[in-house]
């Protein structure tokens, strides 16, 4: 499918944000991994959340579902054996429960996408587990990957986290179901902590005990814990919305985003202060964000590590702002769906924009003017670089052409549907 963005001069009017993709996949995870029944409110429905559906389904949790809550009888430490899973596209989907499959006499995880999942690496979770006896067949840390587990053993843990915090976040949710107490130390460095923070906040709900040093890079797990049924309810979804906050932020408009707390733990919730700092006039109370956009912005420096998901819509906006724009530290961009760094910023020269890359730095020499636009441009198959591409089509002189739009529905299924009922000129074919 692709996209056809026109000009769009001005936006208005109200959405409901999407249901948080991060907080869903883990609270679907911890509702399998609890012995009982767990209902979750306002579930998110995206390709990604999908997966974690099909495959605890697999692996023997019930579901019953209807538009606005789920019912999970989970399988707690003891997932049915089964031999193989389909996480599809869905990298964090695979990792959490490669560690989950630990429990499993052998599982191989399918690869569907070898031109994007099947691409990423995965290496310093495989070492982890291989460390806690369990056995991994892989190819050079890429998909497929087979788990031989059954036993695995807690005890002292290292693991990488200067890739990505999935890994990290995977062994936290096996770790209280092991017989053994555990210890995890990070190595190097870690990448999107906020996001570990999620993690950690959703085993403390379910009732599980750990201790994270203040800097999150050791962490102490007691075993032979269980993870309590409960009712949980989801929050609206700050990354997909950071691309409709973008699109505000670009035109005249006059746009009201619904369900997204001031308080969240998510990272992205940070760019509304970087809207907030490109003089972007806009107010956040009650739980919604209120963008009246003028389509004048100025240049801004940020650190993207903190808000990893949002960076692609925030350099969008950056586009068109007066100066010189800098997001620092999210080299991890690289290792998405695609190289989100240099993938990404061809397809924003061929719109016209002014971007550079440094190895873990995207910088925008922003223009005021807009960009000309008048090209098809590739996503490569992901659902951030095509929301963030419809921004800058939105606001180019003769619109942009995205192959492939319907990747979107990885994390946003309705993304083109919420943009056309607030006045955006798309069409789809």
């Amino acid at each position: 499918m692709k996209a056809y963005v026109q000009p769009t001069e001005t936006l208005q009017g109200e959405i409901n944000a999407l249901s948080s993709k991060n907080y869903t996949t883990r609270y679907m995870l911890i509702g399998a991994l609890a012995e009982g029944t767990s209902t979750l409110h306002y579930p998110a429905h995206s390709e990604d959340s999908d997966a974690m559906r099909r495959c605890i389904r697999d692996l023997g949790a019930e579901l019953e579902e209807n538009e606005q809550r789920m019912i999970i009888r989970g399988f707690g430490r003891h997932p049915k054996a089964v031999s193989t899973l389909d996480v599809g596209n869905a990298g964090a989907v695979l990792r959490f429960l490669m560690s989950v499959a630990a429990f499993c006499p052998e599982v191989t995880f399918l690869n569907k996408y070898p031109d994007s999942l099947g691409k990423r690496p995965h290496m310093d979770l495989i070492e982890a587990l291989q460390a806690m006896n369990v056995q991994v067949d892989h190819n050079d840390g890429r998909l497929p990957i087979t788990i031989r587990g059954g036993q695995p053993r807690g005890g002292k843990i290292r693991v990488s986290g200067n890739v990505s915090s999935q890994y990290l976040s995977s062994l936290l949710f096996m770790t209280p179901l092991l017989n053994e107490d555990s210890e995890i130390e990070v190595l190097y460095d870690l990448k999107s902590k906020v996001v570990v923070g999620q993690t950690l906040e959703v085993m403390r709900q379910a009732g599980i005990q750990v201790e994270a040093s203040d800097d999150l890079m050791h962490y102490r797990i007691p075993g032979r814990q269980r993870y309590e049924a409960k009712d949980y309810v989801i929050q609206g979804d700050y990354p997909g919305s950071a691309a409709v906050l973008a699109a505000a932020a670009v035109t005249k408009s006059d746009v009201r985003l619904l369900r997204l707390e001031e308080n969240s733990k998510q990272g992205e919730r940070a760019v509304v202060d970087v809207l907030q700092a490109m003089q972007v006039p806009l107010t956040h109370e009650n739980g919604i964000v209120h963008v009246k956009g003028n389509s004048r912005l100025k240049a801004v420096e940020f650190d993207g590590d903190h808000f990893t998901d949002g960076v692609l819509a925030m350099v969008a906006a950056a586009v068109f702002a007066e100066g010189t724009s800098r997001f620092y530290n999210v080299e991890n961009l690289r290792y998405k769906e695609c190289d989100r760094i240099t993938d990404y910023l061809n397809e924003l020269r061929k719109a016209g924009a002014n971007v550079e890359e440094r190895q873990s730095e995207i910088i925008v020499h922003g223009r005021p003017e807009g960009v000309e636009g008048g090209v098809e441009i590739d996503a490569h198959y992901d659902h951030r670089v095509i929301m963030a591409l419809t921004v800058v089509g939105l606001r180019s002189k003769q619109g942009l052409t995205i192959k492939d739009a319907h990747h979107v529905a990885k994390s946003y299924p309705q993304y083109f549907d919420h943009l056309r009922s607030i006045g955006a000129q798309v069409e789809l074919k």
